[in-house]
């Protein structure tokens, strides 16, 4: 399935998935592959927020940029096009989470704080917790002001995940959010990452950045079932 991205790193319990363009956020034809009821799947209304959705009974739209939900047969997932879509599962607790991270929510620490609400209220252990990095604009390909470079590294500290080129920073935003989750205790050995670049492949990938406008966008989606 050329369209689909299925990250190793979760097990059998859950569907988790990134899509590439062809398939996209297509919701009926994601139902059709996955034999999924087309009212299960959830997308939330995102705006670059740290918002946070707790996904229980209610499938009502919300401004979210991080979804989390313990219902079984429910598909939520985030829509992206050069940020970082990120899946988490808590294998134990059987409560996922898809987080958009772009550089507005890496900066305001969505990733750290959608951790904290699962350890918090969900009773959730570190050691637990599955996370995929989907693809997303990586390095080079995303050139930022020094602005944006110091409040992501106010929001995560120091880290190799940004480099200093011609006057300009370029920051891996997926790298980022990884040293975010190492900094909640998630283990190195539960973190997977995408080497895809979705600049680089515009052939797979909407890019902002490439396209120079709006086209369209690739997803990330999981799901108890």
């Amino acid at each position: 399935m050329n369209n689909v991205i299925f990250p190793g790193i979760f097990d059998n319990s859950v569907k988790a998935f990134f899509t590439r363009k062809p398939l996209g956020v297509n919701v009926g034809e994601i139902c059709r592959v996955f034999s999924i009821e087309r009212d299960k799947v959830y997308l939330p209304a995102q705006k670059h927020t740290d918002n946070i959705q707790v996904i229980s009974s209610n499938l009502e739209t919300k401004i979210a940029d991080s979804v989390l939900t313990g219902r079984k047969g429910v598909l939520i997932g985030v829509q992206v096009a050069d940020c970082v879509p990120v899946l988490c599962h808590d294998t134990k607790q059987l409560l996922v989470g898809a987080v958009h991270a772009g550089w507005r929510g890496t900066a305001s620490q969505i990733l750290r704080k959608t951790l904290a609400r699962m350890i918090d209220e969900f009773g959730s252990s570190p050691e637990d917790i599955k996370i995929a990095f989907g693809p997303s604009i990586r390095w080079t390909c995303y050139r930022v002001g020094i602005e944006v470079k110091e409040a992501i590294c106010k929001a995560t500290g120091e880290g190799n995940y940004y480099i200093e080129q011609d006057g300009k920073y370029c920051i891996d935003l997926a790298s980022a959010n990884h040293y975010q989750a190492i900094s909640m205790g998630v283990p190195e050995e539960n973190i997977w990452i995408s080497q895809e670049c979705t600049h680089c492949n515009p052939e797979n990938y909407h890019s902002y950045r490439y396209e120079k406008t709006y086209k369209g966008a690739q997803g990330g989606f999981i799901g108890i079932f």
